[in-house]
């Protein structure tokens, strides 16, 4: 049996991490494996009126083909201490259950060292988004698709 792995990289934007996680789709990773994460600054779905931000579901969906599954845990999470989070994918349910121990604390849940989580959670403190990936096929593959779509900090645990 395959082992787990745990891919994360940084993003500077929704849009960034929107077109990271269609590339991984296309790559063959399911949305299952793909998690997002960024704080909520109340202006997702409000670029240019197009609607093309995160957390808007309809065109998140139909941008990046057909996909329920980060559909159905998108949403906006209060941490506290921290503020207003928005989260797909599984990394939303282990950050609901995680709360307070924040992003740091859910990331430590993910397989990402304590140390490296609280600078991931920094980076989101800063508006940065997170893509982050736990799967048991090739990590590589995926670290390769994140850095290709720009990310930073990249790296697998």
């Amino acid at each position: 049996m395959a082992q787990t792995k745990t891919v994360i990289g940084v993003f500077g934007s929704e849009h960034a991490a929107e077109s990271a996680v269609s590339e991984l789709r296309r790559s063959g990773f399911s949305d299952n494996e793909i998690s997002v994460v960024g704080k909520d600054s109340g202006q997702h779905g409000q670029h240019g009126g197009h609607g093309d931000g995160v957390g808007d579901g309809a065109t998140w969906g139909a941008g990046l083909g057909a996909g329920a599954g980060l559909l159905a845990t998108a949403g906006a999470l209060a941490i506290p201490g921290f503020g207003p989070v928005l989260a797909m994918g599984p990394l939303a349910a282990t950050l609901t259950a995680a709360a307070g121990g924040g992003i740091a604390g859910a990331l430590v849940d993910f397989g990402i060292p304590s140390g490296q989580s609280k600078q991931y959670e920094a980076k989101v403190k800063e508006g940065k988004y997170l893509a982050v990936l736990k799967t048991s096929k090739n990590a590589q593959q995926a670290q390769q698709c994140l850095q290709d779509s720009g990310a930073s900090d990249v790296r697998i645990d």
